[in-house]
């Protein structure tokens, strides 16, 4: 069998790759104006998923290393980790919803990871296994 030869984007012109890395974060929250169990405060072990594109490959193969774009989060979610996030400015005007964590998670990476060769294209965030809510833009 013959594989195809590989290239890069500048010979081609259409490659494209979406790395992916899992990390987690605990922490409390409680829903404002919202009537059920929610409303009372409680704690997650939040999952969060983390997309980035990326249209160039360096000298090793490599769109962008795994370990940067986990350290990257983990630098942000340690302001969110073992914190009630009711008391943290980010959520002071919004309930700290998965959907406003995964947006918050989103503008923060993308300012961090995004250039001219790659983009955070989602972020997934999860209050249990299995339930969950992906932001993008």
């Amino acid at each position: 069998m013959v594989l195809p030869e590989t290239k890069g984007l500048s010979e081609r012109g259409y490659d494209m790759y979406e790395i992916c890395i899992e990390t987690h974060f605990s922490a409390a929250h409680h829903l404002r104006n919202y009537r059920g169990k929610c409303e009372f405060p409680h704690g997650h072990n939040w999952i969060v998923e983390v997309h980035v594109q990326c249209k160039v490959l360096d000298e090793v193969g490599i769109g962008i290393d795994f370990a940067d774009v986990k350290k990257a989060a983990n630098e942000i979610l340690e302001h969110l980790d073992h914190r009630d996030l009711n008391q943290l400015p980010q959520f002071s005007q919004e309930n700290p919803t998965s959907e406003n964590i995964a947006g918050y998670v989103y503008r923060a990476l993308s300012g961090r990871l995004n250039d001219g060769t790659r983009r955070v294209s989602k972020v997934k965030v999860c209050e249990t296994p299995g339930s969950g809510v992906y932001y993008w833009e």
